[in-house]
């Protein structure tokens, strides 16, 4: 029996089957290339962001991470590289944003599967129970272990395609949902680990100059003393400001 063959005697719900297995296929490809580029290029992107700021050289790490982002990985750790002299909570904020939104977008796809993991083997059934119904209307009591009733039992056997079916898409639908969650799972320590370390780096360098020496992405240095953290939050048109 051919797979047309298959798809005829299986009924009508071979027809969602069939498009439950398309949706799942689609998101499974391109689920499955996404996380190819992303877990083949994240250490690398990590390790080069990395060992500027364990140099101290936060210009040149915050020009790779630019030069990553089209990676999450990149766009992570250049949220907080981005800003313009930020304090520690400042960093603290801007990679937690940047993570919930990345891990987030790394889930998409995942309600394609899990509809399809959900509808697969309930379609099966559907179509089973159909099928039973439709066989057992043409038998009659005194026609037991006559020529109808093989012709019911048939029917029955081909009844059954269905859920068989539906069991298949589920499963391999469920086999690649859960590989694209550990995947998942991975990345959120990976991000926190990465995370982690350049908070504490960038909190040390703050720590050393007791918060005065700030750096901005131009590469120049600056000490914010008393007199301009005050000239900070005066009006323009202060006549004390020369």
């Amino acid at each position: 029996m051919n797979v047309a063959e298959i798809f005829q005697k299986g009924g009508p719900v071979m027809v969602p089957l069939l498009l439950l297995s398309i949706l799942a296929l689609t998101a499974i490809f391109e689920r499955s290339w996404f996380w190819f580029g992303v877990l083949t290029k994240e250490r690398e992107t990590v390790n080069r962001v990395l060992d500027p700021i364990r140099r101290n050289d936060w210009v040149t790490a915050a020009e790779i991470a630019r030069q990553a982002y089209d990676q999450p990985i990149g766009r992570f750790l250049y949220s907080p590289l981005q800003l313009k002299n930020p304090d520690p909570e400042l960093v603290r904020l801007a990679l937690e944003a940047s993570a919930d939104d990345e891990l987030a977008g790394m889930r998409r796809g995942d309600k394609i599967l899990e509809a399809v993991i959900a509808l697969s083997p309930l379609l099966g059934l559907l179509g089973t129970v159909v099928g039973l119904i439709i066989s057992l209307q043409n038998i009659r009591i005194g026609d037991i272990g006559g020529g109808s009733a093989a012709g019911v039992t048939s029917g029955i056997g081909e009844a059954l395609i269905s859920t068989a079916a539906g069991l298949v898409v589920a499963i391999t639908a469920l086999v690649f949902y859960r590989t694209f969650q550990a995947f998942l799972f991975n990345q959120t320590k990976v991000f926190r680990k990465s995370g982690n370390e350049l908070e504490l780096l960038y909190r040390q360098r703050w720590a050393q100059t007791d918060g005065k020496v700030l750096n901005d992405l131009d590469g120049e240095e600056f000490v914010k003393t008393e007199a301009t953290q005050s000239a900070d939050f005066r009006s323009p048109h202060d006549p004390s400001i020369t």
